[in-house]
Formats: structure tokens, sequence, C-alpha cells
């Protein structure tokens, strides 16, 4: 799979420069943005990484038009691991923040999507488009029925986003069947507050615009929260049947090119 035009390309990584450069890209995002710890030959490297990475592909948004180190071509990446794949070798990261047994356990094939990251200047534009196109593309070729992934609230106290996690709970809450749930030594409860005490406009505006972005695309979330202290976040389990995504997705950029 590959999305070619005169400024950006999106493929696969096909080299170890390709997994450094997104690594590169994370570190600028996750550490240096967001304060996610991280080891000292990490800093030194300027890479974020982990023992997760071999195991991965690495869906990459490359801007041809910048010059110099290659590194920093890539703007924006995700991480994608196929449950065919998970089974046969590492397993899911995922599994390290929930119990995601009603996923493994699907006839259907899953994708897990993880470290996902855009750079900030390239955030809302065409990028992004081209990116989640490179992932339809993806999904299309593997025959992926379920699509799921943890997504972050910065900053690592449920408190202040009480009433995001709130509407989450009450709105978005995944069907019994897919709802898995936060590991019990970091849940973090999402129903803070009773679902007719709950702004919605202000609900939105504090909740991440990717994450927005999965739940008009008819993504769910799992029950309960998982505290990052290392990186320094809120994360929900997203949840997403393709079944139910391809109609929303046409119309969600229809929308997007009409705008």
């Amino acid at each position: 799979m590959k999305i070619d035009t005169d400024r950006f390309e999106v493929r696969l990584a096909r080299s170890d420069e390709d997994v450094a450069a997104a690594q590169r890209l994370r570190y600028k995002v996750f550490v240096k943005e967001m304060g996610a710890q991280a080891s000292p030959e990490e800093h030194a490297a300027r890479q974020e990484r982990d023992e997760y990475d071999p195991y991965f592909e690495h869906l990459l948004l490359i801007d041809k038009q910048v010059e110099g180190d290659p590194l920093d071509k890539v703007c924006g990446v995700y991480r994608l691991m196929r449950g065919s794949v998970a089974r046969a070798g590492i397993g899911f990261y995922g599994a390290s923040e929930y119990d995601l047994t009603k996923l493994e356990n699907l006839e259907r094939e899953t994708l897990e999507l993880g470290r996902s990251c855009i750079a900030e200047e390239y955030r809302g534009g065409l990028g992004l488009r081209l990116i989640w196109d490179g992932l339809a593309q993806y999904v299309n070729k593997h025959d992926i029925g379920v699509l799921f992934g943890v997504a972050s609230f910065h900053n690592a106290d449920p408190a202040p986003i009480a009433e995001a996690l709130s509407y989450l709970h009450h709105h978005h809450l995944a069907p019994p069947e897919l709802c898995v749930k936060a590991l019990p030594e970091h849940f973090a409860e999402m129903n803070r507050i009773p679902a007719n005490q709950v702004d919605k406009r202000r609900a939105l505006q504090n909740i991440p615009s990717l994450i927005k972005a999965y739940l008009r695309l008819g993504g769910h979330v799992g029950q309960g929260a998982f505290v990052d202290h290392d990186f320094n976040t809120v994360d929900v389990c997203l949840i997403m049947d393709t079944q139910n995504m391809t109609e929303k997705y046409r119309a969600f950029y229809e929308r997007k090119r009409n705008a």
C-alpha cells in the first residue's frame, strides 16, 4: 500500500531508518511535548522506543519537502499490530493496560493501533487525512473486522476531565461483546458524573481531537480509563467495528472536502 502526492507520501516502514524516523517523531511529541518519561539512551538518540517496535508495522506520513536529516521527514505515524501476528509473537501492547480477552477471542481479524501521533505543525491539515486514507487501505487489504487502541488525554489526573470521561462512558460505551476493561491496578472510573448533569458541549471541548474523530467514525470506548504516569496521560481504549465505519468514514471526509 502507498499514497503519493506532490508533497506527502504514506507507506509502511521498509527499513531500520524508517522505524528510527518514526521513533524520532514519537520522541518529539510524547517526550518533548507531552512530558513522557524516557531513558538516558532515548534522550541521547532523541527516539522514543520500546520492546514492541520490532514486532509492529509502522505506517508513516512523510513530508518529501523537508530537507536535511532524513529522520526528520516523518511527520505522522501509526504503529500497527494485527491479531494474527500478535497471537504468534509478543501479543498486544494494549494488554498491559486493558483486559483484551474479548478482542483476542474474536473470529474476525483485529488491528491494534498504537503510538499514533502527528507533528504539531501538520495537525488538522491534509496530512492527517492522507494517513487515515493509508490506514483505510491497510484495513481493506487485511480484511480487518475490529480496530482498537488506547488514546490519551494529556495529564495523568482524571479529576479535571471528569465531565469528558463521564460523557464517553454514558454515550459511547462499547457493546458488551467488545467492551474491554482497564486493568485494576491502574483503573480510573469514567462514570464520575450522572448522565443528566453532563454538559455535552463542555465535555466535547475537553476531549482530544483524535478521540472525537474516532467517535465520529462510530468508535466506542472500553470500561474504565488507565492512568499512565510514565507517559503523563489518562488513556481510554477506543474500539471500532469496521462494518459500521465505512459509510461514516466516507461521510466524514465528504464534509471535510466540502468545508
